[in-house]
């Protein structure tokens, strides 16, 4: 019960925080740039999922520095590791290598060389800078938070501290970028797109928790993160077109 208060109060906090700052960034706009809302209110859902990923994210980093998280992350992980069957811990493992840097890497290279022979360049600077990000995001985090991972039972060894997850991270920033730019060629398919996406995402974070390797508080952050950096460079992409596009009109 105690726990389920405090998810409650966190989302009204989380709510009330990305409210906020969408609202003052919307009066900033209205006042000093209002050539700009248009293009900010098109881009609505976009604004609100940056802001809500990159505060979610700063949260829950925050109560893993604080240590705040340690009683509900170890009791997700024990039940996770009393109610999942052994038996699934074989397609765990392997959901969990779809996620690895070197499974990662190929499917990159896989999607720029489609990307590239399609002549479809702005996508391809999405997906190729997502995938230069989001690795170096993961070893500076590392670095930083030096978190200890869970040691409830044996696991396999992995390099690095706990936060955040980098499969987690890795998987999320891939498939959110895939996810946008099935959206920005082919619009008709981005919702088959993001289900099989966020399926993808959800089942490696699960696999991270329940092979033990990960406390539940890196999984969330891992996601957070991953989403958002495709997510921003998708916007800025967006700007700079819109920019160009209003240059263009004002010179003819």
């Amino acid at each position: 019960m105690e726990f389920t208060i405090e998810a409650i109060e966190n989302l009204i906090k989380l709510a009330l925080i990305v409210a906020f700052i969408y609202l003052a960034l919307h009066l900033y706009l209205h006042r000093r740039r209002a050539e700009w809302v248009n293009k900010f209110n098109t881009l609505r859902l976009s604004v609100m999922s940056i802001l809500t990923f990159a505060v979610a994210a700063m949260m829950v980093a925050e109560k893993v520095l604080d240590q705040d998280s340690a009683p509900l992350d170890k009791a997700i992980l024990l039940y996770l590791h009393s109610h999942v069957p052994v038996s699934l811990h074989g397609f765990f493992e392997a959901v969990t290598l779809t996620g690895s840097s070197n499974g990662l890497l190929i499917l990159t290279a896989l999607v720029m060389t489609i990307l590239l022979l399609q002549r479809w360049r702005a996508e391809a600077f999405l997906m190729l800078a997502t995938m230069i990000l989001a690795p170096l995001t993961i070893y500076v985090l590392k670095a930083l938070v030096d978190r200890q991972r869970p040691a409830l039972w044996e696991t396999a060894w992995y390099w690095g501290s706990s936060f955040p997850s980098g499969h987690t991270l890795g998987t999320t920033a891939f498939a959110s970028a895939c996810a946008l730019c099935v959206l920005r060629i082919k619009p008709a398919l981005h919702t088959p797109a993001l289900i099989i996406a966020m399926t993808w995402i959800g089942l490696v974070g699960l696999s991270r928790m329940v092979l033990g390797v990960h406390w539940p508080t890196d999984v969330l952050a891992a996601g957070c993160i991953g989403a958002f950096i495709p997510l921003a460079l998708n916007m800025a992409i967006e700007i700079r077109q819109h920019r160009i596009a209003n240059h263009q009109r004002t010179s003819t």
